[in-house]
């Protein structure tokens, strides 16, 4: 039985596909095992949306050559895999296979071929018609919440985005298979869902079968009913798209408690010069309506965001609208990031006139102002009481357990492991910079 080490590097998509790949090869009589020395393969599964995740890749590749003493086959996944293809072959001598996104149900196989011939393999083709999208409870992060994909790809094409190369034109799974998915997950004791895609609220099955009983403005508001429908405890969603976000979705936040209370919507800039430079198909003017939309809930809805700073052609100016946006929308969290050209998109094409160390500053004036905004958030849900799905120990204090609310702060309090998996009240009675403290009640 050959043991296998699997490294996933981004998005939730790819810690989802690496959940079935490791649910493949176990089928198939590999062994998982979480220590890379004792390996005979080690899969990287790769992220493409930043420059550095490939640097780290070859890095990764190099450690894993130069300190295993029993030379591991090394096979490289993901969208790094897709974009780079014979290229990291070049790149990379450390590499016996690469595999694009929509070939991982195929690891297997090339496994087998590296084995067999002791020459290097190329898979870049299209996904199988009856590839299986389900995960093994033994290979799932956590026993208590699961991803299930809804659409993968992205037509968008953002003018500073690789995702639509590296993964292709959007393409919804049928409602029917999702439902069944998640009506299996509940049968399993799985407590909360995320449905994931690039832009799920994008989704447009072929048909309407499995949600042509249920009501919505848009293919994914009924979907989104339809799985409130099943009793699954929680359900969310990531990440929305703005130009796709239609009022009907907090309508049926409102309708239904097991739709969680967090929408993460990325704005990407706070100038309407930018976001067309960015090609991003919203301005700021329709994107703070659908941001007033969601603060009018009654379900008090969490509020998070991506957002890019020093994006050629960014001015002071624009940057001060990002800030005004940053005050108007009063995010729970944000992710922040400094613009880097990514080669292959339309804006490696631009001149990229922000220096860096400006980049910088405005990196840290935003991400201060919204540590601001984020601490009175927090601080708001001192002495209020709040749902939490226990997760895990917390990896700072072996005394306390951590876990999630349904607006997805996280919470951390004092308990033993009889609690996970379980949904319980707590008190919140302390608030730091990016968690909730409380007491169990």
């Amino acid at each position: 039985m050959k043991k296998v080490y699997l490294e996933t590097f981004g998005c939730q998509m790819n810690v989802s596909d690496s959940e079935r790949v490791a649910t493949l090869l176990e089928t198939k009589g590999f062994e998982i095992t979480p220590n890379e020395d004792s390996a005979d393969v080690i899969l990287f599964n790769t992220c493409s949306v930043r420059e550095k995740a490939e640097h780290k890749l070859y890095t990764r590749v190099g450690q894993v050559r130069n300190s295993s003493k029993q030379k591991p086959m090394v096979g490289v996944l993901g969208c790094v895999a897709q974009l780079e293809g014979e290229t990291l072959f070049e790149q990379n001598r450390g590499i016996d296979f690469v595999l694009g996104t929509k070939a991982v149900g195929r690891v297997h196989e090339a496994i087998e071929e590296v084995d067999r011939t002791n020459k290097r393999f190329l898979d870049l083709g299209e996904r199988e018609e009856n590839y299986d999208w389900s995960v093994s409870d033994s290979q799932r992060q956590t026993p208590h919440i699961a991803f299930v994909p809804i659409i993968e790809g992205c037509n968008k094409f953002c003018t500073y985005c690789i995702v639509p190369f590296s993964r292709g034109r959007e393409r919804s799974l049928p409602g029917s298979e999702i439902i069944r998915e998640v009506l299996e997950l509940k049968r399993k004791g799985v407590k909360e869902i995320h449905l994931i895609g690039q832009n799920v609220n994008s989704y447009r099955p072929k048909s309407d079968t499995g949600l042509e009983t249920f009501s919505g403005a848009t293919p994914f508001s009924k979907l989104l009913r339809a799985v409130a429908a099943t009793g699954m405890e929680r359900i969310k969603f990531t990440t929305s798209f703005p130009r796709d976000f239609h009022p009907d979705i907090v309508k049926a936040i409102d309708e239904h408690q097991n739709l969680c209370n967090w929408v993460h919507l990325p704005v990407q800039s706070g100038s309407d010069k930018i976001l067309k430079a960015m090609r991003r198909g919203h301005t700021i003017e329709n994107y703070k309506q659908r941001i007033d939309v969601i603060k009018q809930s009654p379900r008090n809805i969490s509020l998070t965001t991506d957002i890019i700073v020093g994006f050629p052609g960014e001015t002071i100016e624009d940057f001060e609208d990002t800030k005004n946006l940053f005050e108007y929308c009063q995010y729970d969290s944000a992710y922040i990031f400094r613009y880097s050209v990514r080669k292959g998109t339309p804006s490696a094409e631009l001149n990229d006139d922000v220096p860096l160390k400006e980049k910088t500053r405005r990196f840290l004036e935003l991400e201060n102002l919204q540590k601001d905004i984020q601490n009175k958030v927090l601080a708001s849900y001192l002495n209020k009481e709040v749902e939490v799905l226990v997760e895990r120990k917390s990896s700072k204090n072996e005394d306390q357990m951590t876990g999630h609310t349904t607006c997805h702060k996280v919470v951390n309090f004092i308990g033993s492991n009889d609690l996970l998996g379980k949904i319980i009240n707590v008190k919140i009675t302390e608030s730091k910079s990016n968690t909730l403290f409380g007491v169990v009640l």
